[in-house]
Parts: C-alpha cells; sequence; structure tokens
C-alpha cells in the first residue's frame, strides 16, 4: 500500500507556502501557482517542509491524503525547476514553427494545423522537428504535449508522426513482397 501522503515535501529556497481558508499557494522563481486542499486534509508547514495529515483511515481519505501529496509536490517542483515535456516530429515535410502565441504544424494534411499556446506555457522548436514545451504547471505542459501528439499519433509502420522524445515506438514488419 502506497504511503505518499505520510512523505513531508522539503520546501527549497526561495519558494514560499502559503497554506490559508483551504487554498494552498506556492510562490517560487519560475511563478506562482494555487490549488484547492481536498477537503478533510489539514495542510501545515513545519521546520521549512510541508506535511498533509487525514482524519481518518477510510479508502477516500487515504486517496485524497496522497492526492493532495502529489499535487503540492508538483506546484513546488514546477515553481523551483519548472516542468518540460519534449516532442519529436517525423516524416517527410513534416514541422513546425512558432509565431507569437501560436504553434504551427505541418503534419500531411492538406493544411497547416495552428494550436494556440496556452497562457504560462513557452514552446520552442529546435531544428524544424524538436519541440520543447515548458512550463510550472504540470497538468498544463502535459495536455497541451498531448494534444500536439494526438493530431498526428506515431504509425508503427514507418513511425512517422509526433511522438515524446523517450518514447519507444514498436516496430511492426511490413508485409513481404512474392
Amino acid at each position: 500500500m502506497s504511503r505518499i501522503g505520510n512523505r513531508p515535501i522539503d520546501i527549497p529556497s526561495g519558494v514560499n507556502v502559503d497554506v490559508s481558508g483551504g487554498q494552498l499557494r506556492v510562490k517560487g522563481p519560475k511563478g506562482e501557482l494555487a490549488a484547492p486542499i481536498p477537503e478533510g486534509i489539514k495542510a501545515s508547514v513545519v521546520d521549512g517542509s510541508l506535511a498533509f495529515e487525514r482524519p481518518d483511515d477510510s479508502k477516500p481519505a487515504r486517496a485524497r491524503h496522497g492526492l493532495a501529496r502529489a499535487l503540492a509536490n508538483n506546484m513546488v517542483v514546477g515553481v523551483s525547476e519548472g516542468f518540460v515535456r519534449r516532442l519529436e516530429i517525423e516524416g517527410v515535410g513534416y514541422r513546425a514553427d512558432v509565431q507569437g502565441n501560436t504553434l504551427n504544424l505541418l503534419l500531411g494534411f492538406s493544411h497547416p494545423v495552428k494550436m494556440a499556446i496556452p497562457d504560462g506555457l513557452k514552446v520552442s522548436v529546435e531544428a524544424n522537428t524538436k519541440v520543447s514545451i515548458e512550463g510550472t504547471n504540470r497538468e498544463v505542459v502535459g495536455q497541451f504535449a498531448a494534444d500536439v501528439r494526438r493530431l498526428r499519433p506515431p504509425e508503427p509502420y514507418k513511425g512517422k508522426g509526433v511522438r515524446y522524445s523517450d518514447e519507444r515506438i514498436r516496430r511492426k514488419v511490413g508485409k513481404a513482397g512474392s
């Protein structure tokens, strides 16, 4: 059984954590994030670390306990270090570029695909095929990366499409010629 909720979160220097009114606010060098604390969970800052307590050992309370700790840890890491998701585009003529607040993608469709970059994210493109998505909120970074990947997921025969840089595509053998 997981004991994630019982582990305290060490607060790095330069990061301020404020717990008040059921809200958790984290402010650091990369930005500021706020989130509600799940009901029944108590958060407290003691000796430079953030700790969470649950009222009892019921299954919903245990689940919310681990959730609150994981979300708070993501907030602390986000404002101190930030999150990065890297995508690779593979295919003849497939490429990307950023113009202002828009990510332009050419992915083999008859038209270019334009995606608005959400607030708080920084998107950069290297060599027309490597896209880096950076931000403080892990959920927003991951969701935008998933939305870009969903446009043209990698296919198993030639490997064409958009994939995460650490993703391995299982390749299939094409049909055998006679």
